[in-house]
């Protein structure tokens, strides 16, 4: 026997796990479809976006906020975004005064406004300081999000998250797979709603 033919199997079932994720994403269209009607409301206000989240999570929070600010969709506008894992010297700073479980906290307590949105990253739902930011985000009034994976962990129970959106898997690759589809979704839907609703009072349609 081919060692093609012996891995093909795998392959198979390597597509049939992200097949049952995808499958699952699509089961919380309604979740979505509101979150990016919030969204779209709220960047309408004059409010931005923050996003962070720990290692691959920071790259997915820089991914996000880049997606908003510098669309490569021609003709479609930018919103604003930011990501808090993208300054290391904040980051570092504010974790070795304050502990690591405050970096995101003590950020967004400094850079947001009630019109803002918090959207946290984390693979398996048990970041603590992920879930501090929102806790933080959610007392300052914020709307606040969580992308996570496995099966939320905290972060899925907490009161302090709006809307949680969970990439069905336990497989860290296909979570992340899924999650850079969700974000792509945020972002496509949100320009959707955006683009839908009325100018607010006093503002020119663009």
């Amino acid at each position: 026997m081919s060692a093609i033919s012996t891995m093909k199997p795998a392959v198979s079932e390597a597509f049939a796990r992200r097949d049952r994720a995808g499958r699952a994403l699509g089961d919380d269209a309604e979740r979505i479809a509101r979150a990016c009607q919030e969204m779209a409301v709220l960047f309408r206000l004059g409010g931005k976006l923050i996003v962070f989240g720990n290692g691959g999570g920071g790259t997915d929070a820089a991914h996000i906020a880049v997606e908003f600010m510098h669309p490569v969709i021609v003709g479609k506008r930018a919103l604003p975004a930011v990501a808090l894992s993208n300054d290391a010297a904040t980051v570092s700073g504010v974790g070795n005064d304050e502990g690591l479980a405050e970096v995101f906290a003590h950020q967004v307590r400094h850079w947001a406004d009630t019109s803002d949105m918090a959207l946290g990253i984390s693979r398996d739902g048990r970041c603590a300081n992920v879930l501090r930011g929102l806790e933080t985000a959610k007392d300052q009034g914020l709307f606040t999000l969580a992308l996570i994976g496995g099966d939320g962990g905290a972060l899925a129970r907490s009161p302090a998250v709006d809307h949680v959106l969970v990439a069905g898997s336990d497989d860290p690759a296909v979570v992340k797979e899924i999650h850079v589809t969700i974000y792509h979704l945020l972002w496509e839907l949100v320009h959707v709603f955006f683009d839908r609703t009325g100018p607010l009072s006093g503002e020119t349609p663009g």
